[in-house]
């Protein structure tokens, strides 16, 4: 291959990271603000399903992107909302309610999106973007999106005075209340912003990253969610390069399908691509193996009243 060619190739193959890292990043960035306030969400999978699901539901019906983005961040809202009454009204087990709230997630979207599968989809615009070619408008406007958002989130956790309930709340809990902090309405707010995160990453992939639906469209990235929040250490910023990052690892096996490259190439080599795909799963079960281990996930900085119920008069 030439050399412009080679750039050309490193450039697609960056862009793509991008655009498959940002349903990772609204995901991951929003469970990482949702486990600042000490609440941690198990349901993220279930989230983006149904959120896939409802976006990409609405957009065949309508044909508005806008609207479809809207539903599906809605529908990830409203499950966040029911793992909220459950695990903070009801102070149940913030792990088993996560689980309840996939599984329901899952059976939800399997049922309703039953009538969309293989359904076509409106035909994207494309643009032309120097060494990238012809892309989509909706890919390029997704990814500046994301960039923008995971900074916006850093700065709101890290230089805001907002930050400091939201902080106390998960570090502290009986300190915040005892200042007059209303411990459930912080806690629901950052739970639901979660959520709100979720359906709309799960939209995302459904009508711009990778535009259909199929059951289990989501293929685990809410899992690998969860992941990312340990290894970012619970930093918005992090969260944003290792969802890239895992992003890269999902778009390799696809970008690298060229007869060009004969030593690396997916095509020519099936088993590189097999073990290619395997990469964000094995990384995230380690992560999570390490994250499981209560006095690590202390020295990696994660907030000290996490998964912990809040009960007026117990000392946290």
């Amino acid at each position: 291959m030439t050399n412009s060619a080679l750039i050309a190739l490193a450039a697609t193959i960056l862009f793509d990271a991008f655009v498959s890292g940002t349903p990772l990043l609204l995901a991951t960035v929003g469970e990482i603000v949702s486990e600042r306030a000490g609440v941690m969400n198990l349901g993220i999978e279930g989230m983006m399903l149904v959120g896939a699901m409802g976006g990409f539901a609405v957009w065949f019906h309508t044909g508005n992107l806008f609207f479809g983005l809207l539903i599906g961040m809605i529908f990830g809202g409203l499950l966040a909302l029911l793992h909220g009454c459950i695990t903070i009204a009801l102070r149940a087990d913030q792990v088993v309610s996560g689980l309840a709230v996939t599984f329901l997630g899952t059976g939800l979207s399997s049922i309703l999106g039953a009538p969309y599968v293989g359904k076509r989809v409106p035909v994207p615009l494309n643009i032309t973007v120097p060494l990238l070619k012809h892309v989509e408008l909706q890919q390029v406007l997704l990814v500046i999106f994301g960039l923008v958002f995971a900074l916006l989130v850093w700065y709101y956790v890290n230089r805001t005075r907002p930050v400091l309930n939201l902080r106390s709340v998960g570090e502290y809990p009986s300190a915040a209340d005892s200042l007059g902090l209303n411990i459930q309405r912080i806690r629901f707010t950052y739970v639901v912003f979660g959520g709100l995160m979720s359906g709309l990453g799960g939209a995302v992939m459904s009508l711009i990253t990778d535009p259909g639906w199929v059951d289990g469209k989501t293929s685990g990235l809410g899992w690998i969610a969860i992941g990312l929040v340990i290894f970012a250490n619970w930093d918005p910023v992090r969260g944003m390069v290792v969802s890239y990052f895992f992003g890269l690892l999902r778009r390799l096996p696809l970008d690298l399908q060229n007869p060009a490259l004969p030593l690396i190439s997916t095509a020519n080599n099936p088993s590189v691509g097999r073990f290619m795909d395997m990469l964000p799963y094995l990384a995230t079960i380690f992560v999570l193996i390490l994250g499981s281990r209560e006095a690590l996930r202390k020295r990696l900085g994660a907030p000290a009243a996490l998964g912990v119920p809040y009960v007026r008069g117990e000392h946290s």
